[in-house]
């Protein structure tokens, strides 16, 4: 007897339905991955320490930058004169500005020290803490010990 079969000699569909499972289970575990995947890290909470800085509340920022005939100065997003800026700080405290109020100072590298101190003086005068902060600085190389010594 004879063995005969009754597929047709070209099964093209039957070849493709594993591919077909093949790229649904694809599919699948592309869509479901994220929600397996694990967050890495693990949440620490630091101890309190005196050398932290503490989070400003009232805060307010001046920041320099250099300017064509004068220094740019700015007092949050609005761009003042060296006057306007005492105006301004006079008028802080005169609305009852909090005695643990800051004042934030950012200074660009090619601000003038003079004008750096003038500002900082204002800001001291008028009765405001002073904090001096800036922008990360480009990543200047730390000379190795060894060329320090020759």
């Amino acid at each position: 007897m004879k063995l005969e079969m009754t597929l047709p000699e070209r099964p093209g569909l039957l070849h493709a339905v594993p591919i077909l499972n093949l790229f649904a289970l694809l599919w699948l575990l592309l869509l479901l991955s994220p929600m397996l995947l694990q967050q890495s890290g693990v949440a620490v909470d630091l101890p309190p320490s005196r050398f932290q800085l503490e989070r400003f509340q009232d805060a307010w920022v001046v920041t320099l930058g250099p300017g064509e005939s004068a220094p740019r100065i700015h007092f949050g997003r609005d761009s003042v004169s060296f006057t306007e800026l005492a105006a301004r700080l006079d008028q802080l405290r005169s609305e009852g500005a909090p005695a643990k109020a800051i004042v934030l100072l950012q200074t660009d590298a090619g601000t003038p020290v003079g004008v750096e101190r003038r500002i900082t003086e204002l800001v001291l005068s008028k009765g405001f803490r002073l904090a001096m902060v800036g922008a990360n600085a480009a990543a200047t190389p730390v000379p190795s010990p060894q060329a320090v010594q020759e």
